[in-house]
C-alpha cells in the first residue's frame, strides 16, 4: 500500500541491499525511467560508477554538443520546409533515437504531455516547433519562468483559444487548463477564480507568429483570484496561480507518476518532502528529478515494472537498446497509430498512459512493429543486421541473447515458460529468419510491455 510508505525512507539517497542491488539491471531500470534505453556498455559503465553518478551523469548531459545541434537544426529546418507538422515528428523521433541527452528529451516528452498542444489545430509548423524548443529549454529548469512563457506562446495561445480572448466576451479555455491541468489539479479553485483569471489573459493575442499584447483589448479593472485582488495583468495572473501551495504539490505528483510510478497517484503525505523541496528552491525542477532518481522509491518495487511502456518509450527503447536506426518517419507515424503521435496529442489532457497504452489493437499494433522493424531492410542495429551485431557484442549463445534482454530491455524477470518458448523458436541460431521470431516474441511477451 502506498499509504504505508515513509516518506522519509522514500525519498532518501538510494541504499543498495541485498534485495536492492546497484546492477547492470537497477541501471537499465534508471535509463529506461530518466530516458529511452542503453546499450549493454552503456550500462556496465552505469554499473562501475555507481548510482549517485549515473543520475549526475544525465543530468550533466543537457548541454549537446555543437556539432550534433548543427544537425539537428538543419534536419528541423528541412522539415519545416514543408510547412508539415508530421515531418516534425519524425524530426523528434530521431532525435529521440540519437541524443546523448537523454533526460533532458525525457522530460520535454512529460512536458509536452502536460502542455499538451495539437499541431491538428495549431497547423503551423514553425510555432509547434517553437513550442518543443520551449518545452526543452525549460525540462529541467524554473517552473515558474516555464509557466509564464508557455502562457505566451503563440501554439498554447492558437490552441486554447486565448489569441481570441477580449475584454468584451473573456475566453475561460485558457484560465481553466492553467488551474485544472497545468497548475493546481481539480478542487483547487473555484469558478469564480477562472472567470477572474480569464480575464487577466483578455488581450493576449498572436501577430505574425508572434506573442502580442494588446491593450486596447485588456480588461484592465479589478479582479478577485484565489483571494488576491488587483489591477492584473496576465503575468499577474500567472503568478499567482503558482504561488499556491497545491501548486507545487500537484507538479511533483505528476513527476512521480511519469517517472516512478503509473498508479496509484501518491499522497499528499508522500509528495510533501519534494513539494517542499521544490519552493525551497524557487521551483526550480532539476533538484526535484535528482532526488526522485536517487531515492530509495525509485528502486524499490513499488517502482521496478510499475509503469507501461509507452509507444514511444516501447519503439525508441527498443531502437536504442541495439544502437537501431529506421527510417524515422514512418516509425512516427506508427507510433501515432498506436496512441502517441509527437505534436498529436489526443487532447489538452496529453496521453492517459499508464493501462490504457494497451488494448488487443495496440497490442497487435506493437507486435507488428517489431516485425516491421526486424524485416525492414532500412533498420540496422549498429549499422549492420541484429545477427551480426549480438554476435559483434558477444551474445552469441540464444541464452546469451535471452539474457542480454532480460538485463537491458526487461522490467522484470522472464517467467520459465517464456524462456523455453524462446529456445524453441530460435533453434541453431543459423538461420536468421529464426532469430527474428525469437526476438519478436520477446518483444511481444506481457512482461516487454512493463517499463
Amino acid at each position: 500500500m502506498i499509504s504505508n510508505i515513509d516518506p522519509d525512507w522514500a525519498w532518501s539517497e538510494f541504499e543498495t541491499t541485498a534485495a536492492a542491488p546497484w546492477n547492470i539491471r537497477s541501471a537499465a531500470h534508471l535509463f529506461r525511467r530518466a530516458g529511452f534505453g542503453a546499450t549493454k556498455s552503456q550500462l556496465l559503465a552505469a554499473v562501475n560508477v555507481g548510482p549517485t553518478a549515473a543520475v549526475e551523469a544525465m543530468l550533466s548531459d543537457s548541454q549537446e554538443p555543437a556539432g550534433y545541434l548543427a544537425e539537428i537544426s538543419s534536419l528541423a529546418n528541412a522539415g519545416l520546409a514543408t510547412g508539415n507538422p508530421k515531418q516534425l515528428s519524425a524530426w523528434w523521433t530521431y532525435r529521440m533515437l540519437t541524443t546523448d541527452a537523454q533526460l533532458l528529451e525525457k522530460l520535454t516528452l512529460f512536458w509536452h504531455g502536460h502542455f499538451a498542444t495539437g499541431a491538428e489545430k495549431v497547423e503551423d509548423a514553425e510555432l509547434v516547433f517553437a513550442q518543443n524548443n520551449l518545452l526543452r529549454k525549460f525540462a529541467l529548469g524554473n517552473f515558474a519562468e516555464l509557466l509564464l512563457e508557455i502562457s505566451r506562446d503563440p501554439a498554447m495561445l492558437i490552441y486554447l483559444d486565448s489569441a481570441t480572448n477580449r475584454k468584451a466576451h473573456p475566453n475561460e479555455n485558457y484560465a481553466r487548463e492553467i488551474m485544472e491541468l497545468f497548475c493546481l489539479g481539480e478542487g483547487n479553485y473555484s469558478e469564480d477564480d477562472i472567470r477572474e483569471l480569464a480575464r487577466c489573459f483578455t488581450g493576449w493575442e498572436v501577430k505574425r507568429g508572434k506573442f502580442r499584447f494588446n491593450k486596447y483589448q485588456h480588461d484592465n479593472t479589478s479582479k478577485t483570484i484565489l483571494g488576491k485582488s488587483g489591477d492584473f495583468g496576465g503575468e499577474d495572473g500567472v503568478q499567482i496561480v503558482v504561488q499556491q501551495n497545491s501548486a507545487a504539490e500537484f507538479i511533483v505528483s505528476k513527476l512521480v507518476n511519469f517517472l516512478v510510478m503509473d498508479e496509484p497517484w501518491p499522497t499528499a503525505q508522500l509528495v510533501a518532502p519534494l513539494a517542499n523541496l521544490l519552493r525551497d528552491n524557487d521551483m526550480n525542477i532539476e533538484p526535484v528529478v535528482r532526488r526522485i532518481l536517487n531515492s530509495n522509491l525509485f528502486y524499490s518495487s513499488y517502482a521496478l515494472g510499475r509503469k507501461v511502456r509507452s509507444p514511444v518509450e516501447f519503439a525508441i527503447g527498443f531502437l536504442r537498446v541495439f544502437e537501431g536506426s529506421t527510417n524515422a518517419f514512418e516509425l512516427a507515424e506508427t507510433m501515432q497509430t498506436l496512441g502517441q503521435g509527437l505534436f498529436y496529442p489526443p487532447s489538452v489532457k496529453g496521453w492517459d498512459g499508464g493501462r490504457t497504452w494497451i488494448n488487443s489493437s495496440t497490442l497487435l499494433g506493437r507486435s507488428n512493429l517489431i516485425l516491421h522493424l526486424l524485416e525492414n531492410e532500412k533498420t540496422r542495429f549498429g549499422k549492420t543486421s541484429l545477427a551480426e551485431y549480438l554476435r559483434s557484442i558477444n551474445a552469441k549463445s540464444i541464452e546469451d541473447i535471452i539474457q542480454l534482454f532480460e538485463d537491458c530491455l526487461f522490467a522484470v524477470k522472464l517467467p520459465t515458460a517464456a524462456r523455453d518458448r524462446i529456445r524453441q523458436l530460435a533453434g541453431s541460431r543459423q538461420d536468421p529468419r529464426q532469430l527474428n521470431e525469437a526476438v519478436h516474441a520477446l518483444c511481444t511477451l506481457p512482461e516487454f510491455q512493463l517499463c
